[in-house]
């Protein structure tokens, strides 16, 4: 066992309300400068729809994340070493820039040194990359609350198989739930492995991935290879830029940015430990609907005492153990196991989660005639949402609608245990029974309920500071790949998966 500690985060989708400022607050503090205006490193996309930038799912197209060969071994979808020497000055698996949008400027002067004439004098659009005159004709927010849907949103890359009949882009018929996303951070980063130079790397210490400026050479190979489009390059400086996930903030014991102003309050920050000699190993999982829980395998009990030990012989202050043990993160993702991963089928093993959302299921109990004190009834209302279990599977579980079904039913029976227990009814004991359907007991109920609705400010970030005095031995550590197998060399792990070196900050913490 080599325990090694990550930040992670999890969303809880029924709180999102697409406000955008997560968005905002991001692009004031990252991207606010020359050469990345089209970048987001934090985005809200409106689901069903193609996303930003435009179809970053289809990976048959961007050959983004890992695949397993016929030896079941893991290999980058965008090839090995020698196909991506032979594309290194000519890469064409990347979107174009209209997949994202061309930034824009407007004509502001115009606007007040026009000469007084019979017309409204107007600020034209004009691009930022080449000053002339331009169109918007897409952007990183076009299809906000379904905009343009009937148009786009059937081109959504999730929309597969035949349940997506189910789908209907009519007014009275649609659906919609916002879906925020930034760097997934992952275990096993597709990003760092594609990196010719070496300037993408994981930081040891928390696991957040960045880029060395210093050794970026520009190849975009990263912009391939990471899955989920996460990664920009600055056009003014030829350079890979990506969500830093506030990691000065976060070595101050502070959450993101993003968290810190989410309206919703639906971000939970936490740590958690995992075992890195098992990394490869899930990520390489055969069945892609065995990869959740083969990662959740990978998380330890931060309460286990051998894992305690472990944990303290591989240098884990003891501050950090205790955040692990109250971790939000840890409790939603392996305790209640209501959280979710981004697309587990990309095999990156990605640590930004989500409660998936769950529709107005007491509506759904109504307009099928049934009874809304009548558990059953509830139960069976989940299958016939507005929402399709099979929408939500092919984002969180990799088409798995059972284990989708089964987390919606946990938030149901929780709903209903909550509702009874607020409103003071009669039916406690089949709502408890409702629950013990679910795996949960009314203190764990209301635990969850806590958690998830009312949970304060130090329940919802549990973020430890950074040690200083630990700065320098830990630059001298020898740091090893995250997914190398256990007793193997490093190295020669690291020229199978075509993994660079991972390398920590400077004592000073810059990336």
């Amino acid at each position: 066992m080599r325990v090694m500690a990550q930040i992670a985060m999890v969303m809880n989708l029924d709180k999102c309300i697409g406000c955008h400022t997560c968005s905002v607050t991001c692009k004031q503090t990252w991207t606010n400068r020359t050469g990345v205006e089209y970048a987001w490193f934090n985005n809200v996309e409106t689901k069903p729809g193609v996303g930003y930038p435009r179809r970053y799912e289809d990976q048959e197209q961007w050959k983004g994340g890992w695949r397993l060969d016929r030896k079941g071994r893991l290999v980058l979808r965008s090839g090995g070493r020698v196909k991506r020497l032979l594309s290194l000055f000519s890469n064409p698996d990347l979107p174009a820039l209209e997949d994202y949008y061309e930034p824009v400027t407007y004509d502001y002067d115009n606007l007040i040194s026009a000469p007084a004439g019979p017309d409204m004098p107007v600020a034209r659009p004009r691009s930022v990359l080449t000053g002339r005159p331009t169109e918007i004709t897409w952007g990183a927010n076009w299809e906000d609350g379904l905009g343009g849907a009937p148009e786009h949103a059937g081109g959504d890359p999730n929309l597969s198989g035949e349940w997506a009949e189910k789908v209907k882009f009519e007014f009275e018929q649609t659906f919609l739930f916002h879906l925020p996303r930034l760097c997934e951070h992952c275990l096993n980063p597709a990003c760092v492995s594609a990196c010719p130079s070496g300037a993408m790397y994981k930081r040891v210490e928390d696991g957040i991935v960045l880029v060395d400026q210093d050794r970026c050479r520009g190849w975009r190979m990263c912009v391939t290879a990471c899955p989920y489009k996460k990664v920009y390059v600055n056009h003014a400086t030829g350079k890979a830029e990506k969500c830093t996930f506030c990691f000065p903030r976060i070595e101050a014991g502070q959450p993101t940015v993003c968290s810190e102003t989410c309206v919703g309050r639906l971000r939970y920050l936490g740590l958690l430990l995992y075992d890195a000699d098992e990394v490869g190993e899930a990520a390489a999982t055969p069945d892609e609907k065995d990869l959740l829980d083969a990662q959740r395998n990978v998380f330890l009990d931060p309460s286990d005492p051998e894992v305690i030990a472990a944990a303290r012989a591989a240098g884990i202050p003891e501050d950090w153990l205790d955040a692990a043990r109250r971790s939000p993160v840890y409790a939603l993702v392996s305790k209640y196991k209501v959280a979710l991963p981004l697309h587990p089928e990309y095999r990156t093993l990605p640590m930004v989660w989500y409660v998936p959302p769950l529709s107005p299921v007491l509506d759904a109990v109504t307009s099928a005639g049934g009874n809304q004190d009548d558990p059953d009834h509830v139960f069976a209302a989940v299958t016939r949402l507005r929402i399709p279990l099979e929408y939500l599977a092919e984002l969180f579980t990799a088409g798995d609608a059972d284990v989708v079904g089964g987390v919606l039913m946990k938030l149901t029976a929780l709903r209903s245990y909550m509702r009874e227990r607020t409103l003071g009814g009669d039916d406690a004991a089949e709502e408890e029974a409702a629950l013990d359907a679910v795996g949960l007991t009314a203190g764990e109920a209301e635990d969850l309920h806590r958690l998830l609705a009312v949970a304060k400010y130090q329940d919802r970030y549990v973020v430890p500071a950074a040690h200083k005095e630990d700065a320098a031995a830990l630059t001298a550590m020898e740091n090893r790949c995250p997914v190398e197998s256990s007793g193997e060399p490093a190295s020669a792990r690291k020229v199978m998966l075509g993994i660079p070196t991972l390398r920590r900050t400077s004592p000073e913490g810059h990336a």
